[in-house]
């Protein structure tokens, strides 16, 4: 019997790199790839500041395939991640959501294209450099685990993968620190140690979300509206609700002569709601399109840790089903800025139990 074939998804960065590195050393016939989603190489970051969908990327990958002898290719997934991760970014803004185009963009383009894409040159597995570990439970079930190093955890991130999806994946830096997968990095000489990690979103490299959804909404984009009271009175005009999210205090604008927040966004009336610190903070939301995953489903009520953003800590709650396809969570303590269009992650200790998006 040959070697197990295992797609590598590399982005030019470290970890990914590392992850390649590390299945050749565990044996398997190694294949790198990098895809290509960048639209316009204006728009796109293709600096050396270590974006992932970037023309450096491809470049930064190649090398490091060259020195770890492995074949590389650059497929294209261009459609795909315009698709399902640009328009979608755009959209959700435009309904007065907040949207985590990172989710969107491991579950329909790092997974789902490139992984079938992978079975049909023959590969078994693909591979990422994601801070994760894949296990397979008693009860039969794939679940990610938290990474060994919680600082670089990136499990929050990867929380809408299937079943599937998880038992054809494999994330071997999940075992290791961040200063280990470095090191090794530099052991094997490989010529991105040193790279810095990647920031922000890849598709906005100067970070100015509005800019860019004017650009691409144009028309669909509305203009200026009131900032308002939850009572209705009108406290100053807003630069559009694509520049606000909930619990945001920076850059209102308005002279109330205490700090204010954004409470709520109406993008039918076209009205940002302004309020208090206390009435950013929530007892309970609800989530939709949920994917479970250390479990099948949720048959009663649940204790778990939920994650109600990426750098969020994790606050303690009871789930139950609310619905066909809706949990409802309640939290032990209030937490602040549950934000519509954002995801809700639960774990079971150390395990993804799995996760919904914030509605």
């Amino acid at each position: 019997m040959g070697k197990e074939k295992v797609v590598v998804g590399m982005s030019g960065g470290v970890d990914s790199s590392v992850a390649a590195l590390l299945l050749k050393e565990q044996g398997y016939d190694v294949i790198g790839v990098t895809m290509q989603i960048w639209q316009d190489e204006e728009l796109c970051d293709i600096s050396e500041n270590g974006g992932c969908c970037g023309l450096s990327a491809v470049e930064d990958a190649r090398k490091v395939a060259e020195k770890l002898e492995i074949p590389h290719y650059v497929m294209n997934f261009k459609r795909e991640f315009r698709e399902n991760v640009m328009n979608y970014f755009v959209d959700e803004y435009l309904k007065g959501r907040t949207p985590n185009p990172c989710i969107a963009c491991n579950r329909y383009v790092k997974w789902e294209s490139l992984l079938k894409r992978s079975m049909e040159i023959g590969a078994d597995f693909i591979a990422t450099g994601h801070y994760a570990r894949i296990e397979k439970l008693p009860n039969g079930r794939y679940a990610l685990r938290s990474s060994v190093t919680a600082a670089k955890d990136q499990t929050y991130a990867l929380y809408n993968l299937t079943q599937y999806q998880l038992s054809h994946t494999l994330m071997p830096v999940g075992e290791y620190e961040k200063e280990t997968v470095r090191a090794k990095a530099l052991e094997a000489g490989l010529p991105v140690a040193g790279k810095p990690d990647s920031q922000e979103i890849c598709f906005i490299p100067d970070h100015d979300y509005a800019a860019f959804i004017e650009r691409e909404a144009g028309d669909r984009v509305p203009g200026p509206g009131n900032f308002v009271s939850k009572s209705g009175e009108v406290l100053g005009i807003h630069k559009g609700i694509t520049h606000y999210t909930i619990g945001q205090r920076k850059g209102l604008n308005l002279a109330m002569g205490h700090p204010v927040f954004v409470t709520k966004i109406c993008p039918g009336t076209n009205e940002v709601v302004i309020g208090e610190e206390d009435e950013v903070f929530s007892t309970e939301l609800f989530c939709e399109r949920v994917n479970y995953m250390s479990i099948d489903g949720l048959k009663h009520p649940k204790r778990v840790l939920a994650k109600i953003r990426y750098a969020h800590k994790g606050a303690m709650c009871t789930i139950e089903k609310a619905g066909e396809d809706c949990v409802h969570c309640v939290f032990d303590e209030p937490v602040r800025a549950v934000t519509k269009g954002q995801a809700v992650v639960f774990y079971d200790g150390e395990y993804v139990l799995g996760g919904g998006t914030i509605v």
